[in-house]
């Protein structure tokens, strides 16, 4: 079968792969339909390559089962699935807690295991989930970037009515804005440097957005918020400027969620980082999609909004590529050469 292969920085490969097989009783072989490039893939092909060169990544995806082992009970074939993209050891105090994200010995797909940029995926069968009948592929591929949100959003309590920002319009800043909403806040606003992604998040129910790159975005913040700032802000874009500034957008007592990775130091100004101290900030480090029990809410209750329309994700969609056009798109997403959110992988055509 054809695959991505991760070597080095700037360095994938569209290549042959032996095709995985059924080997154990858990074992779930899935046909790829769709995956989603993610942005931390992005950022892994331009700065920091692969934790193992040579591996297969992905890890955003859906398909259809083909196969599996002989103690699998919960799929059959033709099932149309996604699949969790985390392995805890289930054996550390964490796992044993059931805090499956601070696993001592966490394991990712794409990173430590075979991912889903290739024509076939081997999964064990407690990290795939079934998808309703009339979920595309397509909006499938995003169960798990609103995992990731959602498992930020339960780690702070937001209150109907309650004022939200967020920091940075990518995929996850996107899906923020919405998730906000049906979590109960009234008001959301959406800061990035990017007019188009703020366009986009105006779209998907953000109440006011402000563009970082203008001068007086942060006055004209605190007039609408009445000089009070808001009781939550998630940080989504990773960027060092954006978690500095996300300190300064949280009322006095607010919280602040980190959900952006950054790849690169983070140093704050003493300004910002008093705003934590002075104004009794939480600041709140949100990892990964998964609780108790394995895989976690987070992932059925991203396929049930996903399902029904309350989180739509075609306005996030930006164009859809065959698997074998990636090496050659990568460098101009990395560069930032044109404007995208999510750009999907077409890997196989549903039969």
């Amino acid at each position: 079968m054809k695959a991505l292969n991760l070597y080095g920085i700037k360095d994938v490969r569209y290549e042959e792969v032996y095709n995985p097989v059924v080997e154990k009783e858990n074992d779930v072989l899935i046909k790829v339909h769709t995956a989603g490039i993610c942005g931390s893939d992005i950022s892994r092909f331009g700065k920091i390559g692969s934790y193992n060169p040579g591996l297969t990544w992905g890890h955003e995806f859906s398909g259809t089962v083909v196969a599996t082992g002989n103690g699998v009970t919960a799929v059959k074939r033709g099932d149309r699935v996604t699949a969790c993209n985390c392995f805890p050891c289930f054996q550390c105090d964490y796992c044993k807690q059931g805090k499956y994200a601070r696993c001592t010995d966490l394991q990712v797909l794409g990173g430590h295991k075979k991912g889903a940029f290739a024509e076939y995926i081997l999964m064990p069968a407690e990290n795939v989930l079934k998808l309703p009948e009339l979920m595309d592929f397509d909006t499938a591929s995003f169960i798990e970037p609103s995992s990731v949100v959602v498992h930020g959003m339960r780690q702070v309590d937001i209150k109907a009515g309650s004022s939200v920002a967020i920091v940075g319009c990518g995929t996850i800043g996107l899906l923020a804005v919405q998730w906000a909403k049906i979590c109960g806040a009234g008001e959301v606003y959406a800061f990035d440097t990017d007019k188009e992604k703020l366009a986009i998040a105006e779209k998907t129910g953000a109440t006011a957005t402000f563009c970082v790159q203008d001068d007086d975005h942060l006055a004209l913040f605190q007039q609408k918020s009445f000089n009070a700032g808001v009781d939550v802000v998630f940080e989504s874009s990773g960027n060092a400027a954006g978690i500095a500034s996300s300190l300064l957008l949280a009322a006095k007592g607010g919280s602040v969620v980190l959900l952006g990775i950054p790849y690169g130091d983070v140093a704050l100004p003493r300004l910002n980082f008093e705003k934590i101290v002075r104004n009794e900030l939480k600041v709140i480090g949100s990892w990964n999609s998964i609780s108790a029990p394995f895989p976690g809410k987070e992932w059925q209750t991203s396929i049930h909004y996903l399902s029904t329309g309350q989180i739509d994700v075609a306005p996030l969609i930006t164009k859809k590529i065959p698997l074998s056009d990636v090496p050659s798109v990568l460098p101009g997403l990395f560069n930032r050469e044109e404007f995208f959110v999510k750009v999907l992988i077409n890997v196989n055509e549903p039969s």
